[in-house]
């Protein structure tokens, strides 16, 4: 494709991003305005519903209020003031990353690479911009800034990402910025270099296995839950239609219940609403609004809930293990393998995963509503801080303590290389020799040995009477003798019973198998 049509695919692909991600609420809420509501009600609002879900989704901070005659009519004081939701839906999210990711690697595997990414890049963050203006009203208006910047954002990250990785598959020159971001990567030292990119991979990797543990805990305690889950949703009465809908926002809020159940497992918890903790160490719940899914949280104090404090250092643990044969072979290379570099891998690895679950807990709380609501979701200071610190003690354990034998051996086999292997080889060749000397298996092996040796030693008399005579002997003693045209017309009419000089080794080695 020429730089023309990969920049229109390019932005094509950036519309169906932002199509798919507004056109699933949009579509439950459709069906909503036709059937239960009658079409009684301006589909206007329904459509600035749908946007406003899918720019909360990414991290924009929507503020409601409530008109002059509906707060007066709540008869509550302060009813007319605004209120700001600020919790993230990390559903949307995640759905953008998905498709960013897709996007990338399809306009990394064009002929304009950086036109692709920079179009589908600039398009969304067009649309965002449009979404964000159309959707502003008196009574909900989210953030114009956020609402451009962090959905633009979130889809630039993974489409950069994807479209770097596509490259270094296919071997392809970078860009012009890429092409200087990785020469001032290969100006640092060796060791550097390796120990950064050690950290990082510890890190990345103890995080997303809390992730993975706290995604499988949620999944245990729906199901085991499901009948108070039930419940909530029968005591909502919102119908077929209203409860697909409460379905819909559940499921752009589960990731935030993942991170939720990472921040347990963590050590600090989280809250829903204020004064109210749910952490490994105490329970304290007050009223909870009646989502069905918040039924699967535990209201008391649970007897083993310190076990789940273990999760993270165990997962740093192993990963720090895993990871430490090839850090060792990599600094080794570089001459510098001892134990303070290895370390300060494992503080660094702390320091990142730290970052990445603090990260992720900022994006996962927020307000969620008037009064109480207006804390929900963990700390993200305290959950990156307990983070950095478990990963970073059970890093330096593994680093350090971790039993040689469980790391030594792989590195030593693979750094002996093919050489080992033909030691390992030879020496099993020798035992078997060694164990078959009564029975023909060793006979033969010892003939055919005494006929190398004897060969051997020819051979080295014939390179001594060469180079006593001058000649080149050590070119000539590895190239084989061109026989003369009488020599040819002799071996031509001898007979095929013509003994060879080698006849005796042979017929002895034949004679001792039979």
């Amino acid at each position: 494709m020429n730089r023309p049509v990969t920049a229109l695919f390019a932005a094509l692909e950036a519309l169906l991003v932002v199509g798919i991600g507004v056109g699933i609420p949009l579509v439950v809420l459709t069906s909503l305005w036709a059937f239960q509501y009658g079409l009684q009600i301006d589909w206007i609002v329904f459509w600035r519903a749908a946007v406003d879900s899918w720019l909360v989704g990414h991290g924009a901070d929507l503020t409601l209020q409530l008109s002059a005659d509906a707060a007066s009519a709540t008869g509550i004081a302060g009813a007319d003031a605004p209120i700001v939701i600020s919790l993230a839906a990390l559903g949307f999210a995640l759905l953008t990353v998905l498709m960013g990711v897709r996007a990338g690697r399809a306009a990394a595997e064009t002929a304009h690479r950086v036109t692709g990414v920079l179009v589908t890049i600039g398009t969304f963050a067009l649309l965002s911009l449009a979404l964000a203006a159309a959707a502003q009203h008196e009574l909900a208006r989210p953030s114009l800034w956020q609402g451009t910047l962090l959905p633009a954002l979130v889809y630039a990250v993974p489409v950069v990402a994807m479209a770097e990785v596509t490259r270094r598959r296919r071997g392809e020159a970078p860009d012009p910025v890429t092409g200087v971001v990785i020469g001032l990567l290969t100006r640092l030292p060796g060791q550097v270099t390796a120990i950064a990119t050690a950290g990082l991979r510890l890190g990345a990797v103890a995080a997303s296995a809390v992730l993975a543990v706290s995604a499988l805990i949620v999944s245990v305690l729906i199901v085991t839950n499901y009948a108070e889950i039930i419940t909530l949703y029968e005591g909502a009465h919102g119908g077929f239609l209203g409860g697909l809908a409460l379905t819909l926002g559940q499921l752009a809020l589960l990731p935030d219940v993942v991170v939720w159940a990472a921040s347990w497992l963590v050590g600090p918890g989280f809250a829903i609403g204020t004064g109210s903790s749910i952490s490994p160490l105490g329970t304290a719940v007050g009223p909870m609004p009646a989502i069905p899914f918040l039924g699967a949280l535990p209201t008391a104090d649970l007897s083993f809930g310190f076990v789940g404090l273990l999760v993270p250092i165990v997962a740093a643990y192993v990963c720090a293990t895993l990871l430490r044969p090839r850090l060792q072979r990599v600094l080794a290379g570089h001459g510098v393998d001892d134990t303070l570099r290895r370390v300060v891998v494992a503080v660094v690895g702390g320091l990142v995963g730290g970052v990445l679950l603090g990260l992720l807990a900022w994006a996962a709380s927020g307000s969620a509503g008037p009064g109480r609501l207006a804390v929900v979701g963990p700390d993200p200071l305290l959950v990156g801080g307990f983070a950095a610190l478990e990963f970073a003690v059970a890093g330096v354990l593994a680093m350090v303590v971790t039993p040689s034998r469980l790391v030594g051996e792989r590195a030593e086999a693979t750094s002996d290389g093919l050489g080992s292997e033909r030691r390992d080889d030879a020496d099993a060749v020798d035992e078997t020799g060694k164990t078959g000397k009564s029975g023909k298996a060793g006979q033969v092996w010892k003939a055919w040995r005494d006929t190398r040796s004897r060969k051997t030693e020819k051979t080295e008399k014939t390179e001594k009477t060469e180079k006593a005579d001058g000649s080149d002997g050590a070119r000539w003693a590895y190239e084989p003798a061109v026989p003369t045209r009488a020599e040819a017309r002799e071996s031509a009419t001898a007979p095929p019973s013509a003994p060879r000089s080698d006849g005796d080794d042979t017929e002895r080695i034949e004679g001792i198998t039979r």
